[in-house]
């Protein structure tokens, strides 16, 4: 299944780019001699529609993504290289507003290219590969938007037809290609040499997208499908394989259908090369340290170069090859492996730009830019209810509720069909914006009515992605009593007292969604700011019931949650990683906006599941924004008013408890 491509204006053959400087040989070029050529490898991965150096959900510039900045590195390489290709490793369709507003907007209609691949085009991609979140609109928008690519997009395990065997499958894409290009030796001679792309995806994607692929596609194994299609592949006479895995490194062993299988792909028979993705990661790099056939300072995986550059365009994955003529073909004598940053940190942890946009990739899409700005400034639903935070840590809060609330109808869907299915689904979710360090401005404030895009960076600061934890009822208590660590103890009946520890960040007060409890701010804390146990007989998580049952410490639930939570930010009781039983693919942010699109009109209002337990009548004192007035007849479940100013423009409030 051989498809051939001529050389590209960017191909093997590159001159320089105009307005760059001199060139400057990499020491593999030096070295070459007659019979051996350097050849330059650059990866992309995980785009997410990233052009623009711009955060559409903040709406803001920003120095840390776009595929604009990363070129600008690309075309360094390029100056001063004999020999560089430009690869891209999957997960560009969707990821940012951009996305979404060519999805659900503006659409594909009309000969109307996907902004990405205009700009992945304008770059000089010269392959790639589907990642998981290319289906995340259907396969009639997959096929759409990847109809005007420049550059072959291939992938060998996903299937329209399954054969017998993996290779007698019909693929979605063609599981491979064949790149004839011409290469420059050290004596400045050109030779043929043939290049295979061969592709790789998640086949959690049948869990992923269900509603978009179950009786349309269906998956191989990542190494099942290597194992069949990569002999093919070398029979057409290749003297390079490079996979395309947009899959992570997990250890060794693994099961068949692995999501993060790059390790054991780098370990079939024929693949010379593997360039990696999915985790958002950057590979050479110490996240990878202590795996076994994983050299993380050199960038090998079972032997064999590999690297992975980030995500959004913040890195550009550089491999390089000495290749060696032999015969009629060419073979690997030396490599080195680097992941190039857009950006670095100063000693005040202030990001610095490395390098500026690249006009021609930016300027590609400049008008789908514009039309993002006006997409993410007009509102896609509406809310019923105000969306503000300034009682989130003393009330149970509706900024807080819209993100359980997108959180649950998420991970709903995502247990339908698994052997977790039927268990309750109860949803975490913390207060970001709080005040605290951020000053009395430093809350989420959204009026009834329409809710834009953007309002969604109120909601959810943060890039996370979502998971679910399988955890027992004695648990979510725990989870619950590491939350309450944000109160001081109060004395019953006492006046005035403070209620919150200082010390204690917002975003580790969790709501669970889905239970009711009370908490008793009398008692001691169980565990301390940190999260390590402080008094075993402590109790302040009480009348904690499920469906109006005192809740069984035996039984099983699921919590949504995010990535940071769930692998142990944050020292949370059932949260460490072993009780992960869902890791999404998606963002926190884009399932929220996911759900007021879909839901039309959100109901956010607070079903007031938690509040304090009565303390005769004792009063608390706590400093919130001085916009908190506004709001004070909304807030349910508790007694509280205006007791003056507090510190530093803050407003300060009196509850009786």
């Amino acid at each position: 299944m051989r498809q051939i491509f001529p050389i590209t204006r960017r191909g093997f053959l590159s001159t320089g780019i105009a307005g760059v400087g001199l060139v400057v040989m990499h020491p593999f070029s030096a070295r070459a001699q007659a019979g051996q050529a350097h050849l330059r490898i650059l990866e992309t991965t995980d785009l997410h529609v990233n052009i623009w150096p711009y955060d559409y959900y903040a709406d803001k510039p920003v120095d840390t993504v776009g595929l604009a900045r990363t070129a600008a590195l690309v075309d360094a390489v390029r100056s001063e290289a004999t020999n560089s290709m430009l690869l891209d490793n999957g997960d560009f369709l969707q990821g940012n507003p951009m996305g979404d507003y060519i999805a659900y907007e503006r659409g594909l209609d009309q000969g109307q290219m996907h902004p990405i691949v205009t700009a992945m085009n304008a770059a000089g991609v010269e392959g790639s590969t589907l990642g998981n979140h290319e289906f995340n609109y259907g396969l009639t928008f997959l096929k759409d938007a990847i109809a005007d690519a420049a550059f072959p997009v291939v992938c060998c395990n996903v299937v329209t037809q399954a054969g017998e065997t993996p290779e007698q499958d019909a693929t979605l894409v063609p599981p491979y290609v064949v790149l004839e290009r011409e290469i420059i030796d050290g004596t400045g001679a050109t030779h043929p040499i043939r290049i295979g792309l061969i592709g790789f995806v998640p086949p959690q994607i049948m869990q992923w997208d269900r509603k978009h692929l179950e009786g349309n596609v269906t998956t191989r194994g990542i190494v099942e499908a290597a194992q069949a299609w990569v002999p093919k592949l070398r029979a057409e006479g290749v003297d390079l394989v490079i996979a395309l895995s947009h899959s992570g490194i997990d250890p060794l062993p693994l099961d068949a259908d692995a999501e993060n299988a790059s390790l054991a792909l780098a370990g079939v028979e024929g693949i010379d090369v593997v360039l990696t993705g999915h985790q958002h990661r950057v590979f050479p790099g110490p996240d990878y340290e202590g795996i076994e056939g994983v050299d993380a300072t050199a960038g090998t995986l079972a032997g064999k170069p590999a690297v992975m550059a980030g995500f959004w365009g913040s890195h550009m994955g550089l491999i390089d090859l000495m290749l060696e003529r032999q015969g009629d073909g060419w073979v690997i004598t030396g490599h080195t492996v680097e992941a190039r940053p857009i950006y670095e940190r100063d000693a005040d942890r202030n990001i610095v730009p490395l390098v500026e946009s690249v006009a021609a990739v930016q300027s590609s899409v400049s008008e789908e830019h514009q039309q993002t700005l006006d997409y993410v400034r007009q509102p896609v639903g509406k809310s019923s209810a105000p969306l503000y935070s300034y009682f989130a840590l003393v009330a149970d809060d509706p900024s807080v509720q819209i993100v359980t609330n997108a959180q649950a109808w998420y991970i709903a869907q995502m247990m339908a069909g698994t052997p977790n299915e039927g268990l309750p689904v109860l949803s975490a979710g913390a207060p970001f914006k709080a005040g605290g360090r951020g000053g009395p401005d430093y809350y989420t404030d959204v009026p009834a009515g329409d809710v834009a895009i953007r309002n969604v960076a109120d909601l959810y600061l943060y890039p996370n992605t979502i998971r679910a934890v399988k955890i027992t009822g004695a648990q979510v208590k725990d989870w619950l009593e590491r939350s309450a660590g944000i109160f001081n103890q109060i004395t019953p009946g006492g006046a005035d007292q403070l209620l919150l520890n200082p010390e204690f960040p917002s975003y580790n007060f969790d709501v669970i969604d889905g239970v009711t409890y009370l908490i008793d701010l009398s008692q001691p804390s169980k565990f301390d700011s940190e999260g390590a146990l402080a008094d075993e007989t402590a109790n302040r998580i009480t009348d904690l019931a499920f469906d109006g049952q005192p809740i069984d410490p035996k039984a099983e639930f699921i919590v949504a949650t995010n990535n940071y939570r769930a692998g142990g930010g944050g020292s949370f009781p059932g949260n460490d990683g072993s009780t992960i039983v869902f890791e999404g693919p998606d963002t926190n942010r884009d399932i929220i906006v996911r759900y007021i699109v879909e839901q039309g009109t959100i109901d956010p209002a607070a079903d007031g599941n938690w509040s304090f337990a009565p303390l005769d009548g004792a009063t608390v004192l706590f400093d919130t924004g001085p916009r908190a007035a506004d709001y004070l007849a909304e807030v349910k479940g508790l007694t509280v008013e205006p007791a003056g100013d507090g510190d530093d423009g803050f407003a300060r409030f009196r509850i009786t408890l």
